[in-house]
């Protein structure tokens, strides 16, 4: 394998935390606080100050202060995921009273609903870091990008990893199809092709076929399905929220829908056949793909035409080698007697997808939320 990868793999359990604690005695802020509550589907616990027994304070996935609030506050153990909430956008006290309560975050309403909508769900389903999201694609038609996805996401699964597989692709008849499970009971993407907002990622997971240890979104079996950006983009954020690894296999071509996928990505991999007319075709994908995501790199497949090897082909193409997809003969009669791409534990598909997420879990992640609108970190 070569190259470096970030990215978290690990397993999260996904489970309800329950609503956040709200501190507040303003009737206005309240009411405002409790909408934004049944917004996010979210329960909360609502209190004066500080909660009186032991551990209320403590064991909430999050606390909300309202400003009026602050000074009771003040005494309360020092937690992560407590956040000073207000209207006043002219307030010159506000940050001194965020940090004498140990908030991380100010918030103003109106302007900061949509970001803290979004922090309350999260905490209400467990969130913790968003899954590492790989895309697959081929540079030319037939090149194995759906076999290498399926591999990745079978690979994790056998590993631990919570795992998430799905076909961006509605030409590619079906990824279910690769892993035996195409009469599975669960939901297609014309269920979800009217998303929007926001989707459960407890609900989505749970909706899903489950196949070989890990949870499988493809397509029906009827006409095509043309899935919105929107649905894209809620499908995917869904399954990003319940952590361990999400893999897309993408087309060649990027639609809107496509370009959603791609921006959620973390890293893309472009899977290139050892041929000079490949070489040439995957030159063009990276260009199309390069523009909206920043980390797409080669994943050379042999056998190679005379000359030519996993290093050229990387060079070739312009972009960083992740490693050679080895030649497996005998995949296709694994697959007929009921073993999906990578399933047998000792083939070489499998001992390359399990390199590749030792390498992507050996990498720190950093990524943090970003700051609230009308708001900010204290």
């Amino acid at each position: 394998m070569a190259g470096s990868l970030a990215g978290d793999g690990a397993t999260l359990a996904g489970r309800r935390c329950g609503g956040p604690l709200i501190v507040t005695e303003d009737v206005e802020l309240l009411d405002d606080l409790l909408r934004l509550c049944a917004a996010a589907g979210a329960e909360p616990e609502v209190h004066h100050g500080p909660p009186g027994r032991r551990g209320g304070w403590e064991r909430a996935p999050m606390v909300l202060v309202g400003d009026d609030a602050a000074a009771r506050c003040r005494g309360a153990d020092r937690r992560k995921g407590v956040m000073l909430v207000g209207r006043d956008q002219d307030d010159p006290d506000v940050w001194r009273r965020a940090v004498e309560i140990g908030a991380e975050y100010v918030l103003r309403l109106p302007d900061s609903e949509g970001w803290l909508v979004e922090q309350i769900a999260n905490a209400a389903e467990g969130v913790g870091q968003p899954a590492l999201t790989v895309g697959v694609m081929g540079g030319r038609g037939g090149s194995g990008a759906s076999t290498l996805a399926c591999a990745l996401a079978v690979n994790a699964a056998r590993a631990g990893r919570r795992t998430m597989l799905i076909d961006a692709d509605p030409l590619g008849g079906g990824i279910d199809v690769l892993l035996g499970g195409e009469r599975a009971e669960g939901r297609r993407w014309p269920d979800f092709a009217q998303s929007k907002g926001r989707l459960g990622g407890g609900a989505l997971e749970d909706s899903l076929p489950a196949l070989h240890g890990l949870r499988v979104l493809s397509w029906g079996r009827d006409d095509e399905v043309v899935i919105p950006p929107q649905a894209m983009r809620a499908v995917l954020a869904a399954a990003r929220r319940l952590g361990g690894v999400v893999v897309v296999d993408l087309p060649r071509r990027v639609d809107e829908g496509v370009a959603e996928a791609l921006a959620q990505l973390d890293l893309g991999l472009l899977v290139v056949p050892g041929e000079l007319r490949a070489v040439v075709a995957a030159k063009r994908v990276a260009a199309t793909v390069g523009m909206v995501l920043d980390d797409l790199r080669v994943v050379p497949r042999g056998p190679y035409a005379a000359g030519l090897d996993g290093q050229w082909v990387a060079r070739a193409v312009g972009l960083p080698l992740v490693g050679e997809l080895p030649h497996e003969p005998d995949l296709l009669a694994s697959q007929d007697d009921g073993t999906p791409p990578g399933g047998s534990a000792r083939s070489p598909l499998a001992r390359f997808c399990s390199a590749f997420w030792t390498q992507a879990e050996a990498a720190a992640d950093t990524r943090s939320p970003s700051a609230p609108p009308g708001g900010g970190r204290a």
